[in-house]
């Protein structure tokens, strides 16, 4: 079911760069969107992982490098009955977490330095069960290759806002170029559509790895403190690894304290108040 989901995020987001193209570049920029989009969507599907990753500053760690997180993620995977993954850390004091990857066997997690000294013992071990389960759902491929779409949609954006300002294109052909209310369009709408086409295949999925992430951890209220801990570092400190293209991709989003009322609606992850509460239900189920 993952993979058609997969594959449909991948339909959806070609279409929306064609769309972008045409948009700034009429025909010859919808054809040349939809070479890119090709060669996108095979990157994305196997790089994607590496793409996140080199975008967040994230660096590999062995045994020796930090043999207490390595041995935490170890002793979590053989719980979940999962390959173990590639560990990296982020070097930066705010705390937070994702996991990327193709598939359980290509799997990665990463962790701030930060969180490593803000959270205790068995609330990292919640955090770390909540990305593992990320991986069992095989929901990391989505999520990374909607974060490399995501950037490329930015990036076209930021040119169509060149474009704009220095006089759009060289051709004198209205119709095919679509005009400056093409570019407009392309500057206010693509980023939209690509943060919502984040927030639908992000949003549910976060309760079912707090779900999973609670039972891998054997305590539900230790992540439910960690979510708690995150989320306050994450209105009062800006992470500068994070972006608008990989926010969806953390276990809080790095953005939070930026979130305006009417923001929210657009938010890649649910509040974060009813993953504490669902967690509490669980912890409260198991006792």
């Amino acid at each position: 079911m993952n993979m058609v989901k997969t594959t449909a995020l991948m339909a959806l987001l070609m279409a929306l760069l064609i769309a972008v193209g045409g948009l700034v570049g009429g025909q010859h920029g919808a054809l040349i969107m939809f070479m890119v989009a090709l060669a996108m969507n095979f990157f994305s599907y196997w790089f994607s992982d590496s793409i996140v990753l080199k975008m967040s500053g994230a660096r590999q760690v062995n045994e020796e490098d930090a043999p207490s997180l390595y041995k935490l993620v170890s002793d979590l995977t053989e719980r979940a009955e999962l390959p173990m993954p590639k560990v990296y850390i982020i070097d930066t004091d705010v705390p937070n977490a994702f996991a990327t990857g193709r598939n359980p066997d290509h799997a990665a997690v990463a962790v701030t330095t930060g969180i490593m000294g803000a959270l205790e013992y068995e609330e990292l071990a919640g955090v770390l069960g909540h990305e593992l389960t990320h991986v069992k759902n095989r929901d990391i491929l989505i999520g990374s290759i909607a974060a490399t779409f995501a950037a490329a949609i930015s990036m076209l954006a930021n040119m169509a806002q060149w474009v704009a300002i220095f006089g759009g294109s060289r051709s004198n052909d209205e119709e095919d170029r679509g005009g400056i209310i093409g570019l407009l369009a392309t500057i206010i709408i693509a980023p939209l559509a690509a943060s919502i086409i984040q927030m639908a295949i992000s949003r549910s999925r976060e309760y079912a790895a707090d779900k999973g992430g609670g039972q891998i951890c054997g305590d539900p209220l230790a992540l439910a403190s960690a979510l708690e801990k995150i989320e306050y570092y994450a209105k009062h400190k800006t992470m500068p690894q994070a972006s608008q293209a990989t926010e969806h991709m953390y276990i809080i989003n790095p953005f939070s304290g930026k979130n305006m009322s009417f923001a929210s609606l657009f938010s890649t992850h649910p509040a974060t108040a009813d993953r504490i509460a669902r967690l509490r239900e669980q912890a409260a189920q198991n006792r």
